[in-house]
């Protein structure tokens, strides 16, 4: 009888082993699942940087314009001789 009772432990033991296998191997695809979404999370965001600087950069060949504001300053007196003529009649 004892050798009954081992039988059924043992059938007992194989499923739960086989339970404990599929909980692991469930595990290690929603893991792997995980770190898949979180890798192309990351691409994402860094082609939305990368596009986001190419977007602002400047053109090449393009126009710049630049914009100085010039402080007016004092130009000195101007002497001027002038000299007038008279006729008599």
């Amino acid at each position: 009888m004892e050798e009954h009772g081992a039988g059924i432990h043992s059938s007992l033991a194989r499923r739960q082993e086989r339970a404990q296998e599929r909980t692991r191997a469930r595990r290690r695809r929603v893991l792997v699942w995980v770190v898949w979404a979180l890798a192309m999370f990351v691409v994402f965001c860094i082609g939305l940087v990368v596009g986001r600087a190419l977007e602002s950069a400047p053109q090449p060949g393009g126009t710049e314009t630049g914009v100085r504001n010039l402080k007016p300053s004092t130009l000195p007196p101007l002497t001027r001789t002038v000299t007038v003529t008279t006729s008599s009649p």
